[in-house]
């Protein structure tokens, strides 16, 4: 048996641990630069704010309805997963993070306890512990562990925990699972179900597996059987990531300043390097982007958009940052205010499956011993604690970050003092 464990809402719980206050009150978090809404509250979402909506659009929405509006604290959010996550790991006996906010847990040595009671005293130690409310999916696969969550945060009267562990519940459970929030399907491939009259998981079971096979693969027919109770996703089998993208728009009228741009789509490399070595991945192509205001109609508009084709695909921070560096060191225009920047990872493979080039005048297995020793060190102290000195400190000066809430775990100045 699988446990999905799924923290709610995480973001506005996260905010909400430090303001008790509002643990009634609607709450939303807004995106880097305070673009758009990218968390809501299940007090917010009863009164209509819509996921991704910008936030300039709803602000007189938000303020009529006492919404409590917080800047992205990614500090303080990735600390608090690394509380739930460390507490979640005294319970059971396996985990796999699978992101920020959940994770599958392994019930399989548990089967001489009461499962169900089990599970519910880790929803309220979880709580106890770091103040976030989580649900917990159990069921014989990863998949149906995902449909199981669902339900448990659909409908309070599960109070947490929903367990598929029968037959009759599965099928029950498949038939009100509308199949765009089947795991590995989305709405994309529903889009094409519609046409064939699947508008449920119940429906999409009963189609044939030589079908399924025909019309979405074999990672396809991996979900069809998994729907059915059959065990069949494993530890590496989670999807990668296919590309990986980290950007950012700067606050004011941008950047128009080489070397601070150039530490920018340094800090996007990094950030996009790091994610691709924890999925244990290398690229052969980048893309780097910058551009300038689009709306403002006063200054003139100038975009980079290149593609660098890598002879030997690669995970090193410092071999990307050099390439995405040399691109923008030709391309960038002096005068020009830069508002919006990115870099993007692609042509992803698995490192172990990487081909060698004859002429390549890097020692790849130096290199690979070199990044990692960097990232336990950063892992240890803190990222970037080790970093490319073409590299700035941080983008907060450079964010626009009107709402953000204090690093409370983080930050010695920011802890809550308590007078007795």
């Amino acid at each position: 048996m699988y446990g999905l464990v799924d923290c709610n809402n995480f973001f506005a719980s996260c905010e909400r641990v430090f303001h008790p206050e509002l643990r009634n009150r609607p709450v939303v978090v807004l995106s880097n630069n305070d673009g758009c809404i990218i968390a809501r509250s299940n007090e917010a979402k009863a009164i209509g704010i819509p996921m991704g909506s910008p936030y300039f659009k709803i602000k007189s929405i938000l303020e009529k309805n006492n919404v409590a509006v917080f800047s992205s604290n990614h500090t303080l959010y990735g600390d608090m997963s690394r509380r739930v996550m460390s507490l979640l790991s005294d319970f059971v006996p396996d985990m796999e993070i699978y992101s920020i906010d959940e994770a599958f847990v392994h019930l399989e040595g548990l089967q001489t306890i009461n499962t169900e009671e089990y599970v519910k005293g880790i929803v309220k130690s979880i709580y106890k512990g770091v103040g976030i409310p989580v649900t917990i999916g159990v069921a014989p696969t990863k998949t149906l562990a995902k449909v199981a969550a669902y339900f448990g945060k659909k409908y309070p009267g599960y109070k947490g925990v929903c367990v598929i562990d029968s037959e009759e519940k599965r099928i029950k459970a498949l038939m009100k699972l509308p199949v765009s929030e089947v795991w590995g399907i989305g709405r994309r491939h529903s889009k094409t179900m519609e046409q064939f009259g699947i508008s449920t998981a119940w429906d999409f079971v009963q189609k044939k597996e030589s079908w399924v096979k025909s019309m979405f693969t074999v990672t396809g027919v991996r979900t069809w059987k998994e729907l059915h109770g059959i065990d069949c996703i494993e530890r590496d089998d989670i999807p990668e990531k296919k590309s990986i993208c980290t950007s950012r728009s700067f606050a004011g009228k941008g950047i128009g300043n080489i070397t601070e741009l150039e530490e920018m789509v340094a800090n996007f490399a990094s950030d996009s390097a790091r994610k691709l070595r924890q999925q244990n991945s290398v690229c052969s192509a980048i893309t780097l982007y910058v551009r300038t205001d689009r709306y403002n109609q006063n200054a003139q508009f100038h975009q980079i958009y290149k593609n660098i084709i890598l002879d030997v695909p690669t995970n090193d921070t410092a071999e990307i940052i050099k390439s995405v560096l040399i691109q923008l060191r030709q391309e960038f225009i002096k005068g020009c205010f830069y508002k919006k920047a990115g870099v993007i990872l692609w042509n992803i493979s698995p490192e172990s499956h990487t081909q060698a080039y004859l002429f390549d005048s890097i020692n790849r297995i130096k290199q690979k011993q070199t990044i990692s020793v960097i990232d336990k060190i950063n892992r240890t102290n803190g990222k970037n604690t080790i970093r490319i000195a073409s590299q700035s400190q941080g983008l907060s000066n450079l964010l626009k970050k009107e709402h953000c809430s204090k690093m409370y775990t983080t930050n010695i100045n920011d802890i809550i003092k308590v007078k007795a």
